[in-house]
This record gives structure tokens, sequence and C-alpha cells, in this order.
């Protein structure tokens, strides 16, 4: 049983501190559900954890079965199996969908040669276009078939541990239905375990949560099990105080864009 595991972890961003104490444990096949209101930190958790520059790790560590992710470039961590599907995911121009998978399987010691066949499975099993599969990734792809595309690559790459960093933003409800169970199907099929970041129940009524973790003002506030969703749905986040939008130097954080790690305050 694979783990990933974050003890204590103190993040700073342009010398203000955003994450101050996370402790989590996410085992193999087990999904962990982080809501939270705009600002309290999410996003900033799954950059860190994925290795995004410019942030300063104040204290604690994050491990993958002992492994310490945060003395890892990014692309060490996905070959420990770590895997981020993006909020915002970017488009590579001139690099193709099957080219690039396929660097992936060599670059961990995998058969390239099964990449193809693998990719188109993948792609029928969440309604991915055929047409689609001949694009540079991402390039000229609607919001769903982007959240699609990274679904499709976390299925043909078998991750230990995928973060889905708000999967349900800018889907309709056909296309979260179609990631989600794919996620979900994963956590049985390759024992995937998921920590998936989100503010809206919708998303969990499709992944099934073992665990809801509530985390604002930068801490986990409560931690719970898929009624804690529920209340939330019905409630909100008052409860927790009111998440701060604004950055170091007292500007607001900005809204969503293009950027693939906009919003580090999110």
């Amino acid at each position: 049983m694979s783990e990933l595991r974050i003890e204590g972890l103190r993040v700073r961003v342009a010398g203000r501190e955003i994450l101050q104490g996370i402790d989590l444990v996410v085992r193999s096949g087990e999904v962990h559900a982080v809501m939270g209101p705009n600002g309290s930190g999410k996003s900033t958790l799954s950059h860190v954890l994925m290795g995004k520059p410019g942030y300063e790790v104040v204290a604690g560590s994050a491990s993958l079965d002992g492994t310490d992710l945060l003395a890892l470039p990014a692309w060490r961590r996905a070959q420990a199996g770590l895997f981020l599907a993006q909020q915002y995911p970017t488009e590579v121009p001139g690099v193709g969908l099957v080219d690039l998978l396929e660097e992936a399987f060599r670059a961990s010691g995998r058969d390239a040669s099964e990449v193809p066949a693998l990719v188109r499975s993948e792609a029928a099993r969440i309604g991915f276009g055929e047409q689609l599969l001949e694009r540079a990734v991402n390039v000229d792809l609607s919001g769903g078939e982007k959240k699609r595309n990274e679904t499709l690559q976390l299925g043909v790459l078998r991750p230990r541990f995928a973060i889905l960093d708000e999967l349900d933003s800018g889907l309709d409800v056909d296309a979260l239905r179609a990631c989600a169970r794919r996620i979900e199907a994963a956590t049985t099929e390759f024992d995937l375990g998921v920590l998936a970041i989100t503010h809206y129940s919708r998303l969990l009524n499709e992944l099934r949560p073992d665990v809801v973790h509530v985390l604002a003002r930068g801490r986990i506030q409560a931690t719970g099990g898929p009624e804690l969703a529920a209340e939330l749905e019905r409630t909100g986040y008052a409860a927790y105080g009111e998440a701060d939008h604004e950055d170091a130097s007292g500007r607001r954080s900005p809204a969503g864009t293009g950027d693939p790690f906009a919003d580090p305050l999110a």
C-alpha cells in the first residue's frame, strides 16, 4: 500500500504565510476531498506538492512512500507516482498527446509501444473524441475537453496518487460524470489515491470521498465523512471564518485565468 503523507506543512508566498500547518495522510485507494472558500490555500497546497516554483516551505514535510517530495524537481515527483490534474490545463503547441505519453513511458522505463492502444481505450471510456487525439496537447479544446484530456492522461499513466485541482471547474454534467467515474474506477483498478480539491459537493456526488477536510485560513478546520460535504452544501463556509483574498501587498488575488498555476492563494 502506498501513502502520501503531509505533516506540519507551512508555506509562504511573497512573505505571507498561506498554509499554516497542514496534516494529511492519503493511502492507496482512498479519496480525500479538500473543500474550502476561495483564498483558503487549497490550490497552494496542490502547487507545493507538485513543485511549482515561487513557494517557500517554512516548515513541515510531504512524502510519498517515504520519499521526500519537497526535495525533488517536479518531473521526479511525477516519476515517483504523483499526478496533478490542473484547474486550468495548459496548451502545449507542437506536442502530440500520444508523443507526450510515449515519452513519459520511456522516461519511467515502460514500454512506449503500449501507449497508442491505451490512449484509444481511455478516450472511449470517457467520451473523448478520437479526432481530438490528433491535436497538440489541449490546443483548440474546450474547457470540458481539456479536463477529459487530463483524465485520459491519468488513466494511461496510472500514477499512485492524483491531485485534482478543481476538476469540476468548467465541466458540464456529462463531462463531470465521465471524468469522476473514471477516476473512481481507478481507485480499485490500480489503487489510485486521490486528493480532490473543490469548492462544491457536486464532484463528490460522482467521486465518492472516504474523507472530507475543510481548509480555511490556511489550516484544516474540520474533518469528517461524506456527510460533511453535504453539510457544507447547505450551510456554506461561514462557520469557518471568511477567507482573506488579499495578497501580501494588499491587492486582492486575481480570479482564475488561463495560467495553469494562477491564483496562488486559492
